[in-house]
């Protein structure tokens, strides 16, 4: 039997122009793939993950840490997919 869980994390942004358009969809693609609920949350702002408005409303630069959180069934697989996302920049240089 599966269970839901959830999990949380902090990670930074690190590509030089932020969380902008590309990086929004590269990530909102990304969990167009998944079945768990994803939000991040930035300066006291708490956003549906899924929506890139979403994200750019969140307006984070280089360097900010956007706490994440993801619940469901595959919340794990989730999570560590939107780290290697994080991580690679979001495909950007």
């Amino acid at each position: 039997m599966n269970s839901e869980i959830s999990l949380t994390k902090k990670l930074r942004v690190k590509n030089e122009l932020g969380l902008h358009t590309r990086p929004a969809t590269v990530i909102v693609k990304f969990l167009q793939q998944v079945k768990s609920d994803v939000f991040f949350t930035y300066k006291k702002e708490t956003v549906d993950a899924k929506s890139i408005l979403n994200l750019l409303m969140l307006a984070a630069q280089k360097n900010a840490e956007i706490s994440i959180f993801v619940r469901g069934l595959d919340a794990k697989e989730t999570l560590d997919g939107l780290v290697e996302v994080f991580e690679n920049k979001f495909g950007e240089l």
